[in-house]
C-alpha cells in the first residue's frame, strides 16, 4: 500500500517536476515464426505482431487520461531478426523490414527494435545477412531500428564484426544523406548489450522471454535536479558522496511512482 505521503510526493513529481512514462514498450516473441518460405515467415511476423499489439497504444491513452500520467512513446521490441530471420537472404531480409515497419505503422507504434544480431563470438550466415540487411533495411523504412553487439566483456571483441559494422554505418548515412543521415540514428552498435533490452534504438527481447512482456519507461530529469538544487541550497558543501545517496534516493522513488 502506498502512504498518503508518497501519493503526495508522486503528484508533485507529475505537476512540477515534468514526470512522466517515457515509453511503453511490448516485447514480442517471433521465434515460432522462423522459416525457409519469405512470405510464411512475414505472414506469421505480422499476424502475431498485429494480433498482441492491437490494443497498445488505445490502452496506454486510455490508462494516461485516468490516472494523469502521459505516455509519450509506445514501442515495440521483438526477438533478434538474425535468428527469426536465420533462413532468409539479405534482401529478403530488407523485406522482413518492411514488414515489420507495415505492421508498427498499423498499430500505430513510434518504433519497432529488434532488426539485430549478437555476433560477439562469431557471425552465422543469418547475421552476416542480416548485418548486410541493414542499410537498406533502415534506409527503406520509417519505425525500424536495428542493433548488433560487436564485443563482451567475456567473449571479447569480435574485430571482423566492428570492420562490417563500420562499413555499414557509412552505407547507411550515405543512402539516407538526403535525411541527415537518418538511419544511422537508428542503428546501435554494441558492446555488453544486456539479455534483453527495451530501449529504442538497440531494443530486442531476449532470447528466453515470454510471448509478450510490458516494459515501462519512467522518466523525470526535473524529478532528481530540483532536489540536487533545494539540497545544495541548504548545504553548498555537499560532496559527491551526499549527492550520490541522493540520488540514489530519488531513482528508488521513480521506480515506485512507475510500479
Amino acid at each position: 500500500m502506498l502512504t498518503d505521503r508518497e501519493i503526495i510526493s508522486t503528484l508533485e513529481m507529475l505537476e512540477n517536476e515534468n514526470l512522466d512514462v517515457r515509453t511503453v514498450t511490448l516485447g514480442i516473441n517471433l521465434l515460432d515464426c522462423t522459416g525457409a518460405s519469405l512470405n510464411r515467415v512475414e505472414d506469421k511476423i505480422y499476424a502475431k505482431i498485429a494480433h498482441l499489439a492491437q490494443n497498445l497504444v488505445n490502452e496506454c491513452d486510455r490508462i494516461g487520461q485516468k490516472y494523469g500520467i502521459p505516455v509519450v512513446n509506445k514501442r515495440i521490441a521483438v526477438s533478434p531478426i538474425a535468428v527469426v530471420g536465420a533462413a532468409l537472404s539479405s534482401s529478403q531480409l530488407v523485406e522482413i523490414s518492411k514488414t515489420l515497419n507495415d505492421v508498427a505503422r498499423q498499430v500505430n507504434v513510434d518504433f519497432i527494435g529488434g532488426f539485430s544480431a549478437l555476433v560477439q563470438k562469431g557471425m552465422a550466415k543469418g547475421d552476416h545477412a542480416l548485418i548486410e540487411a541493414i542499410p537498406h533495411a533502415l534506409a527503406s523504412t520509417e519505425r525500424v531500428c536495428a542493433s548488433v553487439n560487436v564485443a563482451t566483456t567475456k567473449a571479447g571483441i569480435n574485430m571482423d564484426a566492428v570492420l562490417l559494422m563500420g562499413q555499414v554505418i557509412k552505407k547507411a548515412a550515405k543512402l539516407t544523406a538526403d535525411k541527415d543521415g537518418i538511419a544511422c540514428a537508428k542503428l546501435c552498435v554494441f558492446a555488453n548489450i544486456p539479455q534483453d533490452i527495451p530501449f529504442m534504438a538497440g531494443a530486442y527481447l531476449g532470447i528466453g522471454e515470454r510471448d509478450a512482456v510490458i516494459n515501462l519507461g519512467v522518466s523525470g530529469p526535473g524529478v532528481v535536479k530540483k532536489p540536487i538544487d533545494r539540497a545544495l541550497e541548504a548545504n553548498p558543501d555537499m560532496d559527491l558522496g551526499q549527492i550520490s545517496e541522493l540520488i540514489k534516493k530519488l531513482l528508488i522513488k521513480l521506480h515506485a511512482s512507475g510500479n
